[in-house]
């Protein structure tokens, strides 16, 4: 009986009690709201950079693979527009994981762009989106984490030149500076476009040598 078999036949019991054995190697479980994760199934899920999410007792036992993931997050400059943004993510069968803000209060953009960071670096989610007020900071925050290439995208042509040229992985929006269709599209067609390899692999691992001289340079 697999790990994941195991795990459905236990939210059968009236108690949910999760160990460590039950745990899917990545990605994100979802657990009843009353679900008992022991001690070390908390340690082991931690190692695993696995997300624990507390839902409705039908929803539980889903594993998602961190393919399906997008990290997501804002400061009060984009807040509005992260809210509208998880929609968008459930309808094209992906997973948000969203790191805030969780109400329109001001915090610190770069705070909210390292999550998302570390969050698609880890192996997490496979991508992020982070929104500010213009997107700019936010870009430049999530490049200082090796790993990362954050695009800011502005419309459909950047959001798909930065998937299909540059691979990019964390894409940065600006609240503030886009209405909230445009700014939908954006991120629809940067979540739907692929990168398109061939002759572009070479310039992105370019991309990664730059970033590896000078992090060896500044450990």
């Amino acid at each position: 009986m697999s790990a994941q078999t195991k795990l459905v036949l236990t939210f059968n019991m009236k108690r949910v009690i999760i160990t460590a054995a039950e745990l899917p190697e990545s990605g994100e479980l979802r657990v009843p709201f009353d679900a008992v994760l022991t001690p070390l199934a908390r340690d082991e899920a931690e190692r695993r950079g696995l997300t624990i999410r507390e839902v409705a007792a039908n929803e539980a036992g889903r594993v998602f693979p961190a393919e399906k993931i997008v990290a997501l997050a804002a400061d009060h400059g984009g807040f509005a527009l992260k809210e509208q943004l998880k929609p968008l993510l459930e309808q094209l069968g992906l997973v948000p994981l969203d790191f805030g803000v969780h109400e329109e209060k001001a915090v610190d953009y770069p705070d909210m762009a390292l999550q998302v960071a570390e969050a698609v670096v880890s192996g997490r989610a496979a991508r992020g989106i982070v929104v500010d007020g213009a997107g700019i900071g936010s870009a430049m925050a999530a490049n200082k984490v090796p790993g990362i290439r954050a695009a800011l995208c502005y419309d459909k042509a950047s959001a798909r030149n930065s998937r299909e040229h540059n691979n990019a992985n964390v894409l940065t929006l600006g609240g503030r500076l886009l209405a909230a269709e445009a700014a939908l599209e954006v991120a629809a067609t940067w979540l739907t476009t692929p990168f398109a390899g061939g002759r572009h692999e070479k310039r992105v691992a370019k991309i990664t040598g730059i970033e590896q001289r000078y992090t060896k340079r500044n450990p």
